[in-house]
């Protein structure tokens, strides 16, 4: 049995995040995953700025292409906003995850190969795959199985509304140093380079959205894509939006996506997901406190998302580019609210 501070369930981005910031604070730290190489997922791969200086505080400053804004395009329109307080980063989520995981191993965070099936909890400890800690932060993804057993899950009912992400990788020049986001009928196709040699292609959308037959809906990304080789195999996650009566049990945390999850479309899940891992470790001692602070770095997240969302599922989806092209302002002022 290994003792430890803070027992860390899950190692993709915002475990180690976790883990990092509980080294950085003096406490001991075990990260248990059962992947042994670098955790790869469907996700967009563009780092806001306030990603990047998240990143940077913890001392990690993964390798990329520069990202100046954000571009919505639909049917020949677009509407762009250069970020204004400076560069946000197109990442490759292995390049990251692999930047995170030698931080964490310089700062002497300890890793177990394992898979947790079950949590012992007492009034002062918490074991899990065979790791006894004062607190255990589940970071553990969109299927979190710590959620599930701390019975902190909430089933969703709206199954119609379940929207999914699919990814894969082209090898292609950027054709642009922004993140554009194409609109078609049902689904959205966010692409992001990621160096100088390849770009990330991200589809949200419903239930079986087929990947040829959304960007056969769009030309201009088909343009770029026609005769470019693909990179690897296509990821699927989802469903995206997943719910929780709370954040805490006892000496458990639910931290980043197994917190709760809203949708993909705005892309600021990691700088949520990092500042969420950042109010676990200072309010360990105190979980009325990390609720509220959960609320605070997540509010504009879960409102603006949710209404976003709500937009783009509705008849009037189609007036969304539109209405950005009308409004920049309002367009400009929504994507700063996300890129800080």
């Amino acid at each position: 049995m290994t003792d430890t501070d803070v027992l860390v369930v899950g190692g993709g981005p915002v475990g180690l995040v976790a883990a990092i910031e509980a080294r950085l604070a003096g406490l001991g730290a075990v990260v248990v995953e059962p992947r042994s190489g670098p955790v790869d997922k469907a996700c967009g791969e563009g780092l806001m700025p306030g990603t990047i200086r998240a990143l940077q505080r913890l001392g990690v400053d993964p390798d990329g292409h520069p990202l100046r804004g954000i571009s919505y395009r639909a049917r020949g329109h677009a509407v762009d906003h250069d970020f204004r307080a400076g560069a946000g980063r197109g990442v490759r989520r292995t390049t990251l995850h692999a930047a995170l995981r030698a931080r964490a191993d310089e700062l002497g965070v300890e890793r177990v190969a394992a898979r947790v099936g079950d949590i012992v909890a007492t009034a002062d400890s918490v074991e899990a795959a065979e790791v006894s800690a004062r607190w255990l932060l589940a970071c553990d993804g969109l299927h979190s199985t710590v959620r599930r057993l701390t019975g902190l899950e909430v089933t969703d009912d709206k199954a119609g509304r379940r929207r999914f992400g699919l990814r894969r990788h082209y090898g292609v020049a950027p054709w642009t140093d922004l993140v554009e986001v194409h609109w078609a009928r049902s689904a959205e196709a966010y692409v992001t380079p990621v160096a100088p040699d390849l770009v990330g292609v991200a589809l949200l959308g419903p239930a079986r959205t087929g990947w040829e037959e959304t960007l056969a809906a769009l030309p201009e990304l088909g343009e770029h894509l026609a005769g470019a080789p693909v990179v690897g195999s296509v990821l699927g996650a989802g469903p995206l939006r997943q719910r929780t009566t709370a954040r805490t049990a006892g000496r458990v945390r639910l931290v980043g996506d197994a917190s709760g999850y809203v949708d993909a479309l705005t892309g600021e899940g990691l700088r949520v997901g990092f500042a969420q891992a950042r109010a676990a470790v200072a309010t360990l001692d105190d979980p009325a406190a990390y609720e509220q602070a959960w609320r605070r770095v997540t509010r504009d997240y879960r409102l603006l998302t949710s209404g976003l969302v709500a937009w783009a599922t509705s008849p009037a989806r189609g007036a969304i580019v539109p209405v950005a092209r009308t409004a920049p302002w309002l367009y400009g002022t929504v994507v700063e609210r996300f890129a800080r």
